[in-house]
């Protein structure tokens, strides 16, 4: 059975830290890798993160490098998304996302869309 579901979202202050959970599980091995993925309404959906679950490589848009770190539990079939050094730009509502390898931030590469979890930073 195919699930993808998100979660950790919340409210937190600018300076803080949520860490975003992703539960994928049920999907062929050809789905190696797991992107994370932000939407504001009215926006483009804008790759953050991906990670391949094989190989651990991974990928960051420049505006999170060095304050969100993707990381991979296998045994679990979950990929999390550990966010500090919140900006209020990072408000969106956040989504995980299986794809085929390699590694990549765009969204038409992506097959499935979970329910998505909703970060909101207050400066």
């Amino acid at each position: 059975q195919v699930q993808l579901v998100e979660s950790g979202g919340g409210l937190v202050q600018a300076g803080g830290s949520l860490r975003l959970s992703c539960d994928a599980s049920g999907f062929s091995l050809d789905y190696d890798v797991i992107g994370w993925f932000r939407h504001i309404p009215g926006t483009e959906r804008e790759g953050v993160s991906c990670i391949s679950r094989s190989d651990g490589s991974t990928v960051y848009v420049d505006s999170v490098k060095g304050r969100f770190t993707i990381s991979r539990d296998n045994a679990k079939n979950t990929v999390y998304l550990q966010m500090n050094s919140l900006k209020p730009e990072d408000t969106a509502r956040y989504y995980c996302a299986p794809a085929a390898p390699p590694c990549g931030l765009i969204p038409y590469e992506y097959d499935f869309w979970g329910q998505g979890t909703q970060v909101t930073v207050s400066s």
